[in-house]
């Protein structure tokens, strides 16, 4: 396997560029499509690189289960200063498999209680709660709903609280949730992944804001919209809900919305700044799947033949 086990966990690199220009440069849609996915394979790549070496490090402590074969020299010498990354793995592994149960177990608790609040409300698409604090989310679930309040219908006029229910229809019809839960997990599994985090929770709402601004005919209802829920919104109660306000960089939302509307292609073309970088991207996702799958099979071989029959 070499340095190349190692690969993983530094190729997240890779994709900074791709995440600062693709928020700039290609349709919203198609940049969460492709910052998710280039997300969910590296954290996947990354993670299976720390078991691998957890498997090496694990092998060489006193009084493990594992075939006695598994600490021989053959072995430790496939790993790259096996004594220190094999037993750093440990520990590391443990982290990030407790910080992404912890993500994912958050989102489930914040679905949950977000859904027995509503349990009294009829059981409409759009949950008003009598709040006088102005938010607005999308809840997704086996029914999927509009939470917003009676603080946040207040402060717009109403050519905006349609800009409102139409952004959050794209949320729910578009399962937003499900990319930010993606990221958000892929950001715990590398820290190299949050930029790639934060890009996605800016073309999530950006997406919506496009579609909104289609459905109701004005980009600049929707600019204005943003805006002012902005300003006295709360935003939502997980970064891994999708909201109308959600903190962020909202004047560039309003900007982008002011200006034309972004070309719909799915790729960059590829003489172009964002072009090269999504390609880097893709050639950086592409190396990590390689170099996991190369060194698992490697060391899956090396355990069967170090395996006493």
């Amino acid at each position: 396997m070499g340095v190349f086990v190692f690969l993983p966990l530094v190729l997240p690199l890779t994709a900074w560029p791709v995440a600062r220009l693709a928020e700039h440069h290609l349709h919203p849609r198609a940049a969460t499509w492709l910052l998710t996915g280039v997300a969910a394979v590296l954290a996947v790549c990354s993670t299976l690189c720390l078991a691998l070496l957890m498997v090496v490090g694990t092998a060489q402590l006193p009084g493990n289960p594992l075939p006695d074969g598994w600490s021989d020299a053959e072995v430790r010498e496939a790993v790259p200063y096996d004594e220190i990354a094999g037993k750093a793995a440990i520990p590391a592994l443990i982290a990030v498999l407790a910080s992404c149960a912890r993500a994912a177990w958050r989102h489930h608790r914040v679905l949950r209680r977000a859904g027995r609040a509503l349990a009294g409300l009829p059981a409409t698409p759009v949950a008003v709660l009598p709040d006088e604090a102005p938010y607005a989310y999308a809840l997704p679930g086996r029914r999927d709903r509009i939470v917003v309040t009676t603080g946040m219908l207040a402060a717009l006029s109403a050519p905006e609280r349609r800009a409102l229910f139409a952004h959050e229809r794209v949320h729910l019809t578009a399962h937003h949730h499900r990319f930010l839960l993606a990221v958000q997990l892929a950001a715990r599994a590398n820290p190299f992944l949050r930029p790639l985090r934060s890009a996605v929770m800016y073309t999530a709402e950006r997406w919506a804001d496009e579609e909104a601004a289609v459905r109701v005919g004005s980009r600049r209802t929707v600019a204005r919209a943003v805006g002012k829920a902005a300003l006295v919104s709360r935003g939502t109660p997980s970064a891994t809900l999708a909201g109308f306000a959600a903190p962020g960089p909202v004047p560039r939302r309003v900007a982008a919305l002011l200006g034309p509307p972004p070309a719909a292609s799915l790729w960059p073309p590829a003489f172009t700044a964002v072009g090269v970088a999504a390609w880097g991207a893709a050639a950086g996702t592409t190396a990590s799947a390689l170099s996991s799958a190369n060194s698992a099979l490697t060391l899956f071989f090396i355990l069967e033949a170090a395996t006493p029959l």
